[in-house]
């Protein structure tokens, strides 16, 4: 008989879906026999799958010891462990002590800087996916053998040369929670950017977004077209110099370069953005101020309210200090003016 502990990690999700996970090599039918039979038993109690796993609970498995092996797969499982806890070591040594703004058991945010990319773009890459596995391990809260089960990881993204505020699943029940807020649009996210020219009124812009993906580059359209989604972007400005503002946006919707595509499109592109605004600006800017990438920062966000383990979130505001780039041209600290 083996017996598996359920921690955090796992917790929340069904026992049919974490069996399916922790023996791959066993089928579905097969796994919901064992269950009729008592072969597999959920806290010495027979279980039919849909049961929600809680932290602590105990699922106990009666197979001869070759059966177990041969369903669970131990030795891809526990190379998949070990090729995850590598990468999220160098991920560890390269970036360092990122500045985590947040922690609980469930959650974690992390003020991500520019050049991290959120999520791998390809195979060799080290992107917050694999630093959150690595500071993890750093702090004892997982293990390679816990990474054969579950990993880890971001629930939004940023681009590579966006900074600011990521959120983080820890735990299942957290990455749920988090991907579910973010669906329902519940959660409020606000960013400050340096735009070029001057913003005098506050506004709600709407518009089409299409994306063409092999050139990962979108376009506003004014009408719906095949293959475009609806965006919605509040934004307000904050501060006004001679040629630049600076201004928060809140993103009612949320796709891929909607606030650098929107923003350009109404004549207020990103300083320091090339790809959506005037390469000549970009290049002034960079002999200028020595800005290289564009001044974009998701610097706060307002979370729902949450029953359960994650209410302690509740109405709860967090914020991510301005990087060094903003300080170029004068934004200093920013409070709610």
């Amino acid at each position: 008989m083996q017996q598996i502990m359920i921690t955090s990690g796992d917790a929340g999700q069904r026992l049919d879906k974490f069996l399916r996970r922790y023996l791959p090599q066993a089928s579905g039918s097969l796994l919901y026999k064992m269950l009729r039979k008592k072969n597999i038993t959920l806290n010495a109690r027979k279980a039919d799958g849909s049961e929600i796993l809680q932290a602590g609970d105990a699922v106990a498995l009666f197979f001869a010891e070759e059966t177990f092996a041969r369903f669970r797969d131990t030795g891809n499982a526990s190379a998949g462990g070990r090729n995850l806890a590598a990468a999220g070591r160098a991920a560890y040594r390269r970036y360092g002590a990122l500045p985590v703004l947040y922690e609980d058991g469930h959650v974690l945010l992390v003020s991500k800087p520019v050049g991290i990319l959120s999520q791998k773009a390809s195979a060799g890459d080290l992107s917050l996916n694999e630093w959150l596995i690595g500071y993890l391990l750093s702090q004892g809260e997982i293990s390679e053998k816990t990474l054969q089960t579950f990993r880890p990881s971001v629930c939004n993204r940023l681009d590579r040369n966006t900074s600011g505020i990521v959120i983080c699943g820890k735990s299942l029940y957290g990455s749920q929670q988090m991907s579910r807020v973010l669906k329902e649009r519940s959660m409020h996210k606000y960013y400050l950017l340096y735009v070029e020219g001057r913003m005098q009124e506050a506004g709600r812009a709407e518009g089409f977004l299409y994306k063409d993906r092999a050139a990962n580059q979108v376009e506003i359209l004014c009408e719906k077209q095949p293959g475009s989604e609806k965006i919605i972007t509040a934004y307000r400005p904050v501060r006004t110099g001679r040629s630049e503002t600076l201004v928060e946006v809140e993103l009612i919707t949320g796709k891929s370069h909607q606030i650098r595509a929107h923003m350009a499109s109404m004549g207020f592109p990103i300083v320091g953005d090339s790809k959506y605004g005037s390469r000549v600006q970009s290049e002034q800017r960079r002999r200028q101020y020595g800005i290289t990438h564009q001044l974009l920062h998701a610097w706060r966000v307002v979370f729902p309210q949450f029953s359960g383990e994650l209410a302690c979130l509740s109405g709860r505001e967090f914020r991510a200090p301005l990087p060094q780039s903003f300080q170029k041209l004068g934004a200093g600290r920013v409070s709610d003016e």
